[in-house]
C-alpha cells in the first residue's frame, strides 16, 4: 500500500503539476450528494460529476495535457487518435483550441451521438475516420496512420501524461469534498476501461491519502484489468460484450497495469444488466444522463457490491490538499471524518436511441421479462387457452412473433412476457406445467439473447 515507487511511469507530483497546467482549460466539475445512493449505501455518497464536463467526459484532461505538450514540429505533423468516443472528442476539442490537425479513427460500433459531437467539436481540424467493430480494430488503423504519416498518436489510456491529466478528477474531488462540505474521502470508485483513470487517480490518493479505499469498476463482460492482473501483463480478452463501449477494452495499457499493481484497488465486476438498470435510475430519479461507463461506478454501489468503509485518516487528507489548497479553504478536524463515498460518473454521451436496449437488458436483470417458445396446435382457440390458463392478471404479453404454417399440425411461437414482480415468476412457471402445453423458457444465457436483447 506505499508509495512511491522510483521504477513507476507516474507520480502524485506529476497529477499536481498536470492539475495547475489544465486549470486555465478544464471546467471544474461538480461534487454532488446523491441522496438516493446514500440511503442505498448508508453513508454519504457524492458524485464527481465529469459527465458535465465540457466534452461529457473527463477524456478532456489526459487529451489536451499530451497534446499541449508536444513539440512546435509535432503539432506541424498533425496528431492522430483511436476512440470509441471519449477520448476522441477530448482530441477533437484540444485539437480545435490548439489549432492542431488530426484525425481520429473509430469503431463503427460508436453510437452516432458521439460521432456528430466529434466532428461538431473538432470542426475543420479534425478528420473522422469510422473503422472495423471494435476499438481494437480502430487502435490498429490508427496505428498504421500514424506509421504512414509522421502523425503523433494521442493514447487513449496508456502514457503517463494521459494517466496524469485523468487524475486530476480524484485530486479535485478530494478538494471539493473538504472545501466545500468539510467532509473527507474514505472510498473512491472509479470506472475501469484501459486503466487511465484508475493508474492516475490511484497513484495520487495512494501516495497523498493512502487511507482512502480505492475501488475499480469494471463491466462483467470486458474485466480486461483483472485479466492483465492474474496474468501478471496486460492480455486480450478473447470475448467481449461491447455494451458498455467507454469501458469494452479488450487489452489494458501496460503502463495503466503497473500503476494499478502499486496501487492495489479493490477490483470488481458489475452485470451490463445491473448497468442499465442503474442508468435509469440516475435519469429517472437524479436527472442525470449517463453512458453505460459513466454509470458503472454508480452500479457498484448502488448493487452493493461494495460495503461502506471506516473513515479516511483526515490529516492524511489535510496534508494532501495543502499541495494544492485554495487560500479560502474549509478545514476539516479529524472528529468530522466521516469516511464518505466519492463515484466519479465518467461521462454523459448517450446516444438516445440505445435507451430501448437499456430498458430491455434492465428487465431482463431485474428478472422482470422472460422469453418463451410455446408450440400451439394449429387450431382456433389456441391462443385463448394459452391466454385463460397460463397469464396472470399482472403478466403482459410484449412479444408475439408466430408464422401460420399450413402443413403443419402445430407452430412454435416465440413470446415475451412482462411480469409486475420477480416474485411472480413462480407461480407462471406453474401455471405453464399445469396447463399440458409444449412451453419452453429461453435460458438468458442462450445465444438467442443477443438477437432479443
Amino acid at each position: 500500500m506505499t508509495m512511491p515507487r522510483t521504477d513507476l511511469p507516474l507520480s502524485a507530483d506529476d497529477v499536481e503539476d498536470a492539475a495547475k497546467r489544465l486549470a486555465p482549460v478544464l471546467h471544474r466539475t461538480p461534487l454532488q450528494r446523491s441522496e438516493r445512493l446514500s440511503a442505498l449505501a448508508g453513508v454519504s455518497v457524492w458524485l464527481k460529476r465529469e459527465d458535465l464536463q465540457s466534452v461529457r467526459s473527463y477524456k478532456l484532461r489526459g487529451a489536451y495535457l499530451f497534446i499541449a505538450s508536444l513539440s512546435q514540429t509535432a503539432r506541424e505533423a498533425g496528431v492522430v487518435a483511436a476512440s470509441a468516443g471519449n477520448h476522441a472528442q477530448g482530441v477533437a476539442q484540444a485539437c480545435h483550441a490548439l489549432g492542431i490537425h488530426g484525425r481520429i479513427y473509430v469503431p463503427g460500433s460508436t453510437p452516432r451521438q458521439k460521432r456528430e459531437r466529434i466532428t461538431a467539436i473538432g470542426g475543420d481540424l479534425v478528420e473522422l475516420v469510422l473503422v472495423g467493430d471494435t476499438f481494437d480494430d480502430a487502435a490498429e488503423a490508427a496505428a498504421d496512420d500514424a506509421e504512414r504519416t509522421g502523425a503523433t498518436p494521442v493514447p487513449p489510456f496508456d502514457h503517463p501524461l494521459i494517466m496524469a491529466g485523468q487524475g486530476t478528477v480524484a485530486l479535485e474531488a478530494v478538494d471539493q469534498l473538504r472545501t466545500e462540505h468539510g467532509r473527507e474521502v474514505g472510498t473512491m470508485v472509479l470506472p475501469v476501461g484501459g486503466g487511465g483513470l484508475i493508474g492516475g487517480c490511484g497513484t495520487w490518493l495512494r501516495e497523498r491519502t493512502p487511507a482512502v479505499r480505492i475501488v475499480g469498476v469494471e463491466p462483467a463482460g470486458a474485466v480486461s484489468m483483472a485479466a492483465a492482473l492474474r496474468a501478471g501483463h496486460p492480455v486480450a480478452l478473447h470475448d467481449m460484450d461491447r455494451f458498455v463501449d467507454g469501458a469494452a477494452v479488450r487489452r489494458v495499457g501496460a503502463d495503466p497495469l503497473r500503476m494499478v499493481q502499486a496501487i492495489e484497488p479493490e477490483l470488481i465486476a458489475v452485470d451490463e444488466g445491473a448497468v442499465c438498470t442503474e442508468m435509469l435510475e440516475l435519469y429517472q430519479v437524479d436527472g442525470i444522463i449517463a453512458e453505460p461507463a459513466g454509470a458503472l461506478a454508480a452500479t457498484a454501489v448502488a448493487t452493493d457490491a461494495i460495503e461502506a468503509t471506516e473513515a479516511a485518516d483526515a490529516t492524511d487528507a489535510t496534508d494532501a490538499i495543502d499541495h494544492v489548497a485554495h487560500d479560502d479553504s474549509v478545514s476539516a478536524s479529524p472528529d468530522e471524518a466521516t469516511g464518505d463515498v466519492v463515484v466519479v460518473i465518467s461521462g454523459g454521451n448517450n446516444d438516445v436511441s440505445r435507451y430501448n436496449e437499456v430498458v430491455e437488458r434492465s428487465l431482463v436483470h431485474e428478472g422482470l421479462k422472460h422469453y418463451f417458445l410455446v408450440t400451439f396446435p394449429q387450431e382456433p382457440g389456441a391462443l385463448r387457452r394459452f391466454l385463460d390458463r397460463v397469464l396472470g392478471p399482472n403478466d403482459d404479453i410484449v412479444l408475439f412473433d408466430y408464422i401460420k404454417r399450413n402443413n403443419r399440425e402445430e407452430g412454435p411461437a416465440l413470446v415475451g412476457l412482462e411480469i409486475g414482480d420477480r416474485a411472480d415468476l413462480e407461480p407462471l412457471m406453474g401455471r405453464m406445467a399445469a396447463s399440458n402445453m409444449q412451453i419452453e423458457r429461453v435460458d438468458p444465457a442462450d445465444p438467442i439473447y443477443r438477437y432479443l436483447t
